[in-house]
Formats: structure tokens, C-alpha cells, sequence
């Protein structure tokens, strides 16, 4: 092989001399090869963690350049607007970040397990990772809920504040860790819609009595008001309203929604979403086979997890007005806002539930007394760094 060096002298006819060119030949003979075992020998170095082969091959530990799949519960199908569109979204960052290096592999819910217990399944190895919400996780202790939304609570700028900055991501990684669970925060959400109901609300006896799919913490505060409340998988949710096994739902953000239909059986919407002001959804990965992923894995899962933040929030708030547009005007869907008196009887009955959970629960009592010490420091700033709208 001949290399030229830049700089190299020619002869006056333009050509170099048959000296300097053996010479610069032979240099070459001696010296490429040591150049290769060079550079071979410091990028073995740069290899430094060792990964767990995810549903690849089983080894324990494998060098980082060796591909790593993950198999991912999603709790949303795959066809719903931006956050079951997300997990698809999230895979193909991933996929590109790493340069096909890591693989996030989708599973529509109940492919794997069924969707309300993913994190449960994570949490027991059964499967690698879920895409959901820490409110499915609430079964096993209430407070998880903190890590979904929060009735009156903070929108997304402040959440984010409090969860990065304010120890509520320590909170969330102490109370998965028990679990053997690892929680990466992947989309942070608009708020959501109050629900769907099949009349108007005209009193606060009218909810007496009335089966209503709702999630959460605010599903504590319905039942205090007389409401009858499940917790349904996004997927069964229509055919329930649809046969009355319910008489009403709460789900999601217009767009999500939308998707589902529920204007087809029920035209009463009401706003705001009192219960779910902002929404958090994560990435939950077994916490064995975190600690067995490379640094630069797990690097990838958290930036990529933070653009999908970024991604899904904007979204969010650019697709809500439309999809309201188009129930309204072609599908007869009437939007409602709830009356004051309304919402003073809801949080009245979050302040219940505070006080109840609170002396029951010692989580429960730990994670609210870090969220509301955050939120009065905010307060000063909240109150008065912001247009009124």
C-alpha cells in the first residue's frame, strides 16, 4: 500500500524520486500496522460497561457494542393518539440514538400481560419494561398516584420542577426501587378532560349513584360525592359506556379521546380536568436488568425518555383544539365547564381524602408533605410569574 503525506517533495518533472518513494514505502510497512493495534487497543478501552442481553441470548454480561433488545408492555394501544403513538415514536429514537445498538420492541396490551399490570409484571422479572403510568402501580400502594397527577394540583412546568428539582423523583425512585422497578419519566401531558357523561350535571345529586370509569386519586374524590367508581384499561372503557356497564367515563385529553369514540354514546364533556391538571407517563424497566445495562444504555433510555417529554407535552397541546373542534362541530358533542359550586365540592373532598390517606398511609403522608412544602415555596413565583389567563 502507498500513502502520500502531505507536503511530500517531488522532482522537477513533478514525480518523486524512486529513493524517497521506497523509503516512504517502507516507513508505511512498519507503521500502519501499528497504527491499527493502536487504534483497536483504545477503542477496547471505550468499551467499559457491560450489558445484560435482554431477551437476545440470556448472557448476564455482554460487552456494550452488542445489541440489546427490550421487550416493552405497552398499557396503550399502539393506534392511540400520542401516547400509544408515543411508545412507537419513543422506539424509533431510540433505535437511531443508539444506532441500532439498543432495540425497543413494542407489545400491544395484553400481548405480554394484560395492561393494568405491566408494572407489576416488570416489578417480577416477567417481562423487560412497561410504558404506562405509575397510577397503575396505585393497587399496590396509593401513593404511587403522586407520580401520575394530582387533583388541583401543579401544571406541567411546576410538576417538572417538583419531580427534577424538588426530591419527587427521589421519592418515585425509593418507592420503585422497593419494588425492584426502575422509573424513567417519559412524556409529561396537557391536562385532561373531566369526562363524558350521557346527560347534563345539573346538581351534585345527579352523580349519586352513577358507575363512572375514573383513575386515580381523583376516583377517591368521585366516590366521596356518591359515584361509583372503576378503574377500566384504556381499551375497555368504550364497550363498557357503550353496553352501560357504565354510565360514564373520564379517560384522557380530547385528542386521546377522540380516538376512542366516546362522543358515540356519550355528548356531555366536561372541563377542566380537575383531577389530572398535568399527567406523567414513564418508561418502567426491571431493576435487574437496569443495573446490568452499560452506562451509555442507560444514558440513551433517559435522554431519549426526556426528548419524548418534550415531544408529547408540545403535541399535547397542539392537537387538543382541533380534535374539540371536530367532536363539536360534526360529531354534536356539547362542551361544558363545571360550575363553581362544582369544583368547591371536589376539592373539599380531596382535602378529605388528604387528611384520610395521609393518617393511613405513611408513603402516602411522606410524599404529600415533600409535594405541598414544594408547591408553597413555588407559590410566590406561581402567583405572580404569570399572565392571569
Amino acid at each position: 500500500m502507498e500513502m502520500r503525506l502531505a507536503g511530500t517533495q517531488k522532482t522537477s518533472n513533478g514525480g518523486k524520486s524512486a529513493k524517497e518513494g521506497n523509503m516512504r514505502k517502507l516507513s508505511w510497512t512498519f507503521v500502519l500496522p501499528a497504527v491499527v493495534t493502536a487504534i483497536m487497543f483504545v477503542a477496547g478501552c471505550g468499551d467499559g460497561g457491560n450489558d445484560q442481553q435482554a431477551a437476545v441470548s440470556g448472557d448476564s454480561a455482554a460487552p456494550a457494542a452488542r445489541k440489546v433488545t427490550l421487550k416493552v408492555a405497552s398499557a396503550f394501544p399502539t393506534s392511540l393518539a400520542l401516547i400509544g403513538e408515543g411508545a412507537v415514536t419513543f422506539a424509533g429514537k431510540v433505535q437511531r440514538v443508539s444506532g441500532g445498538n439498543l432495540e425497543i420492541r413494542i407489545f400491544e396490551p395484553g400481548a405480554l400481560v394484560p395492561a393494568l399490570e405491566a408494572i407489576q409484571a416488570v416489578s417480577k422479572g416477567s417481562v423487560d419494561a412497561a410504558w404506562t403510568t405509575a397510577g397503575f402501580f396505585a393497587g399496590t400502594d396509593m401513593a404511587f398516584n403522586f407520580f401520575t397527577a394530582v387533583p388541583f394540583g401543579p401544571d406541567a412546568p411546576e410538576y417538572m420542577a417538583w419531580m427534577y428539582h424538588g426530591g419527587g423523583l427521589e421519592l418515585a425512585d425509593e418507592m420503585f426501587g422497593a419494588h425492584n422497578v426502575k422509573y424513567i419519566p417519559c412524556a409529561f401531558q396537557p391536562p385532561e378532560a373531566s369526562g363524558w357523561f350521557r346527560q347534563e350535571i345539573k346538581s351534585l345529586d345527579d352523580l349519586k349513584g352513577m358507575k363512572m370509569r375514573f383513575f386515580g386519586l381523583g376516583a377517591r374524590v368521585m366516590d366521596k360525592l356518591g359515584v361509583a367508581t372503576q378503574l377500566l384499561a384504556p381499551g375497555d372503557i368504550f364497550q363498557s359506556l357503550q353496553l352501560g356497564t357504565i354510565d360514564a367515563t373520564e379517560f384522557s385529553m380530547p385528542v386521546m379521546d377522540e380516538s376512542f369514540g366516546f362522543y358515540q354514546v356519550a355528548k356531555y364533556y366536561y372541563f377542566p380536568g380537575w383531577h389530572q391538571p398535568a399527567s406523567i407517563l414513564g418508561l418502567f424497566i426491571n431493576l435487574d436488568l437496569w443495573n446490568g445495562l452499560s452506562d451509555q444504555h442507560q444514558a440513551i433510555l433517559e435522554v431519549t425518555c426526556g426528548d419524548m417529554i418534550r415531544d408529547i407535552l408540545a403535541r399535547g397541546e397542539f392537537m387538543q383544539s382541533p380534535a374539540m373542534t371536530r367532536m363539536r362541530d360534526k360529531h354534536g358533542v356539547k362542551i361544558m365547564y363545571w360550575p363553581p359550586e362544582f369544583l368547591a365540592a371536589y376539592k373539599k373532598a380531596w382535602q378529605e381524602v388528604i387528611a384520610e390517606e395521609s393518617k393511613n398511609n405513611p408513603n402516602f403522608r411522606k410524599i404529600y408533605a415533600s409535594y405541598s412544602k414544594f408547591r408553597e415555596g413555588f407559590k410566590l413565583w406561581g402567583d405572580n410569574g404569570y399572565l392571569k389567563r
